[in-house]
């Protein structure tokens, strides 16, 4: 049976928090297009990504070393 996915912060892939790494992990795409995406959303909606990115990242808790195995 599969194991259901885990929403978790990266510890490997991260750029600043591991949030948008986390995220295109759970949604199977590159990581790097979550960052694009993530900055395009950012500048047009005046910074209101930075605020969603702050939160995502107090509440998405962060891989452990065992989620990495």
């Amino acid at each position: 049976m599969n194991e259901p996915r885990k929403l978790r912060r990266s510890m490997n892939d991260r750029k600043v928090g591991g949030v948008c790494a986390g995220l295109a992990k759970f949604f199977s795409i590159d990581s790097t297009v979550m960052r694009v995406g993530f900055a395009v959303f950012t500048v047009f909606t005046l910074f209101t990504g930075i605020i969603l990115y702050l939160v995502l990242w107090m509440v998405i808790p962060s891989e452990s070393y065992q989620d990495t195995l």
